[in-house]
């Protein structure tokens, strides 16, 4: 039984095909029981994001998860498999302390994803697929997490464009959870933002995009509305931050339509973040009182700021990880190591049974006790010596020297002790 993790993400799957294998919540236990029904997958765990849909599992046959994954959503495996990849056990290991650890995460040393796989191991754990292996995985991994975050800096720069507008928005506003965010635009850049801000669970999130069924899919994602793209200049008021990333040639946020908001929302101040090239924005626009207009050169100073430090903490990381994975791949090793322990531990209790036996009937017979002792240590070096003597005599050749080698390491036997 070997350890194996199987899936796809944001790095090897377009977010079209993210979406026909995610796990709805309400779905995932019956999705865990299904998995591990006909026990050819032992135990199981799935965790389901945004991001990324994986299978921890304990199994014989890995072929059968990716055949079970295609099955469970109606969809066929030739349409899944170029997206899938299938690690065995030492990567298995590797790549779920990275996932944990933030470093295989769309935003590098995000934390969000602790937590999602903290509970895809309840949810196992509460369905009852979760046995001895993934639980001492997942404890494992709980603490790489920790220590990665707690001895490196791995989430304390900011490396990243959405961080960056994340970051700057912070400044202005307390919280923002009490805040409302219109994303301008549906592409890459905007849904890295839209990562991060629905994170912080602001009170509000809207899209508006010229493309409405690009909108709805990542209004979906986020558990936002969609706007009309003509409405922007209505609905500015009501929103605290702006975030636009489109590819139109012309500003689509003007002067006058950013005064007029600032006027029916009677001076409160307003983030606007510009991640266009060229702007999405009036460049005006940040002459006004109560705006805070950043653009994208203004991220980029944040970014550059953090990239060295962040570099260097993925290398810390990393080593911590490396070192993590040959620990618990050692727990795995001696635990396979078990049922020869506890036979060969038998075998020496039904000699010393035997002999003892042996002894006290010689002693209730009146023999001499000092024999009886002699004849009994005797019996049992002979009986425990057996085994190893014999080995050692019908090896041959290059075997010989291998199973010498054997013997002496097993009863360090080249010890000055």
């Amino acid at each position: 039984m070997q350890l194996y993790a199987l899936g796809l993400n944001h790095h090897t799957a377009p977010l079209t095909i993210r979406e026909q294998v995610a796990f709805q919540p309400e779905r995932l236990d019956d999705a865990l029981h299904d998995l591990t029904h006909e026990r050819t997958v032992r135990e199981a765990a799935i965790l389901s994001t945004c991001n990324r849909t994986e299978l921890y599992f304990a199994t014989e046959q890995p072929q059968h998860a990716a055949d079970w994954l295609a099955r469970f959503h109606h969809l066929p495996l030739s349409e899944v498999s170029p997206y899938l990849y299938t690690y065995p056990q030492r990567d298995a290991v590797r790549h779920v302390f990275r996932v944990a650890s933030g470093l295989d995460s769309m935003v590098l040393g995000e934390p969000q994803i602790l937590g999602q796989v903290k509970d895809a191991a309840r949810r196992a754990e509460e369905a009852g697929t979760m046995g001895t292996l993934l639980h001492k995985l997942f404890q494992n991994t709980f603490a790489v997490a920790k220590e990665v975050r707690s001895t490196t800096a791995i989430g304390a720069n900011i490396v990243s464009m959405a961080a960056a507008a994340m970051h700057l928005s912070e400044r202005i506003f307390e919280r923002m959870s009490d805040q409302r965010v219109l994303f301008i635009g549906a592409g890459e850049m905007i849904e890295l933002c839209a990562a991060y801000f629905a994170g912080a669970c602001p009170k509000r999130i809207a899209v508006a995009n010229r493309t409405e069924a690009r909108a709805q899919l990542l209004a979906h994602r986020f558990g936002a509305e969609v706007m009309r793209l003509d409405v922007v200049g209505e609905m500015l008021p009501h929103f605290d931050v702006v975030v636009s990333c489109t590819a139109s040639p012309l500003p689509i946020v003007g002067l006058g339509m950013v005064e007029r908001a600032i006027k029916a929302r009677r001076h409160r101040p307003i983030v606007m973040v510009d991640l266009a090239v060229p702007r999405d924005i009036e460049a005006e626009v940040g002459q006004l009182d109560d705006v805070f207009l950043y653009t994208v050169d203004d991220l980029a100073q944040i970014v550059d700021a953090g990239l060295e430090s962040r570099q260097q903490a993925v290398l810390e990381a990393e080593e911590i990880i490396d070192s993590r994975v040959n620990g618990f791949l050692h727990w795995m090793q001696a635990r396979d190591a078990v049922p020869t322990i506890r036979a060969l531990r038998q075998h020496a209790e039904t000699v010393r049974a035997v002999e003892l036996e042996r002894a006290t009937r010689l002693l209730a017979k009146g023999e001499d006790p000092q024999k009886v002792l002699d004849a009994l240590s005797h019996g049992l070096i002979n009986k425990l010596m057996h085994g190893p003597t014999r080995y050692l005599n019908q090896s041959e050749g290059e075997q010989q020297a291998d199973a010498s080698r054997l013997v002496q390491q097993l009863f360090n036997l080249n010890s000055p002790d």
